[in-house]
């Protein structure tokens, strides 16, 4: 008998591995052999510990589960958090699952598991066409950057390949630091090898020999996962000296970051990569050109990268299949904050957001009447209902002063207090600040001064901070400070009556 466990750092807080000692308990009371497996999650976050055991050719699933609800597993009848066939539950079951298709349903240190699942097909197919056309696949399928930026990666990797150097290097980014943001740390916990193979494709592409993984220190399962799927995949003889054993040279390394959040930066993290200071370094020159080390480097996103074995198993053209307008492929949509479903859900770009916060958020934990949505991090502007038919796509946030990013979605109830969150922005900027330029260092520190003479009834202190978000948008080096406007000047958009004297008279 085979049951689920999920060993993803989210359903271990919940108490999974109590759950998974429950049930070696309960087997061995009971003389009944088991095997448990640990995968990763499947991404229903309101649902883990969720347990899955396969009935008829299908896994079922229960939970939340808790270790008294396990007894139960082992007993005739219909189990009380029974929710029949995972796949069928409504939030998966809308999902278009490419870069997460193979996600909570294998071991992720498995290699037999991952070859069963497509595994590797796309790094045969590459070795089979070569690099310039992986590249033509990779910009047939619209793929653009996952992290943030939304650059076309196709041209990424380009400018790398041509660029003339004895050394090149791939880096994936897995600095995932933004509030609400868990798919590069579900990725790595549950489906490593997809990481795997992306990069090494992307080595074979541009000619580059070494890799590294820049991850957050406050990812420690990622870090274990990963570090065992580098070396099971080097054992394989799938990385190491020759890619699959036929190809060129291609290994990885994990660097683990210190807990900066401007380590998500590009330039920024190819210091600390380099060992130095985690500041932002002036482009140009840009990382593709002189990257790690003043090599030419692709630096790509978890997402980007992962979502790359997909493209050249079936193609760019049927990746570019889905989607909406330029922006292509699928997005995997982090849900989070005072929502009833959060969780992951991946889906072509174009559902509204309307759609993700009521019918597959499911609206508010708290019951409450939803009052906005931060969109792309804790520099991403804040979304009311009447952007509800806003389609979710690059293009379309921009035009309304947000951004797509990372695409983490929080959702917040008529209980939030809308200064006290824009004021958390410019705070959040302070602290984080590299430093290295003033509109960024001193913009933020300024900003929180001016948003607490706003809550103390300063009428002439908006204008001074609208004035002061333009400095910090076009002046900054970074997206650091250059986003950091978008949350406030949202908030006080769409709340105007938060951020005015009524608000104190009326206290």
């Amino acid at each position: 008998m085979k049951i689920w466990v999920p060993g993803d750092a989210a359903a271990k807080a919940c108490g999974a591995d109590e759950v998974a000692a429950a049930i070696a308990s309960a087997a061995g009371l009971r003389g009944r052999e088991v095997t448990i497996i640990r995968n990763g999650t499947r991404g229903m976050v309101w649902l883990e510990p969720l347990v899955e055991i396969e009935v008829d050719g299908a896994r079922h699933g229960f939970g939340p589960m808790t270790p008294e609800d396990v007894p139960a597993l082992f007993e005739d009848g219909t189990h009380p958090k029974a929710l029949g066939p995972v796949e069928e539950i409504p939030f998966f079951a809308r999902q278009s699952r490419l870069t997460f298709a193979r996600c909570g349903r294998s071991d992720p240190l498995s290699l037999a598991d991952y070859e069963a699942a497509e595994g590797w097909q796309g790094l045969r197919r590459a070795l089979e066409i070569g690099g310039s056309a992986t590249i033509e696949e990779i910009t047939a399928s619209g793929l653009r950057g996952r992290g943030g930026a939304g650059f076309p990666t196709g041209i990424k990797w380009k400018t790398v390949a041509d660029a003339d150097a004895a050394q090149k290097y791939i880096v994936c980014n897995a600095d995932e630091g933004d509030s609400g943001s868990f798919a590069d740390r579900m990725l790595m916990e549950g489906d490593p090898f997809c990481l795997i193979e992306g990069m090494a494709i992307a080595a074979l592409a541009v000619g580059a020999t070494k890799g590294f993984v820049y991850i957050r220190s406050e990812y420690p399962d990622a870090i274990r996962v990963f570090e065992g799927a580098i070396a099971n995949a080097r054992d394989a003889n799938i990385i190491g000296p020759a890619l699959l054993g036929q190809g060129p040279r291609f290994d990885l390394e994990v660097r683990v970051g210190a807990g900066a959040y401007i380590c998500g930066e590009e330039t920024s993290l190819l210091n600390s990569l380099e060992g130095k200071r985690g500041m932002v370094r002036a482009k140009p020159p840009l990382p593709a050109l002189e990257g790690a080390f003043g090599k030419p480097t692709v630096m790509n996103n978890v997402l980007s990268l992962a979502a790359v074995p997909w493209i050249m198993a079936h193609g760019g053209p049927a990746y570019a299949d889905y989607g909406l307008g330029r922006s292509r492929g699928t997005i995997p949509i982090q849900i989070a904050g005072n929502v009833a479903h959060g969780g992951l859900f991946e889906t072509g770009f174009g559902l509204t957001l309307g759609e993700l916060v009521n019918d597959i958020g499911g609206g508010t934990a708290s019951g409450r009447p939803f009052k906005a949505v931060q969109v792309g991090g804790p520099l991403g502007a804040y979304h009311s209902d009447e952007d509800f038919d806003l389609p979710v796509c690059y293009e379309a946030f921009a035009e309304q002063g947000g951004l797509v990013g990372h695409a983490g979605f929080v959702v917040h109830d008529e209980s939030a207090d809308m200064l006290a969150l824009a004021r958390y922005a410019m705070e959040f900027c302070a602290i984080e600040s590299c430093g290295k330029c003033t509109p960024c260092r001193i913009g933020a520190v300024r900003g929180m001064e001016t948003l607490d003479r706003i809550a103390a009834g300063d009428e002439q202190a908006i204008a001074l901070l609208q004035d002061l978000c333009e400095i910090m948008e076009k002046g900054s080096l970074c997206a650091m400070g250059g986003f950091t406007p978008y949350p406030v000047r949202s908030a006080i958009r769409l709340f105007p009556d938060e951020f005015t004297p009524v608000r104190e008279a009326a206290e």
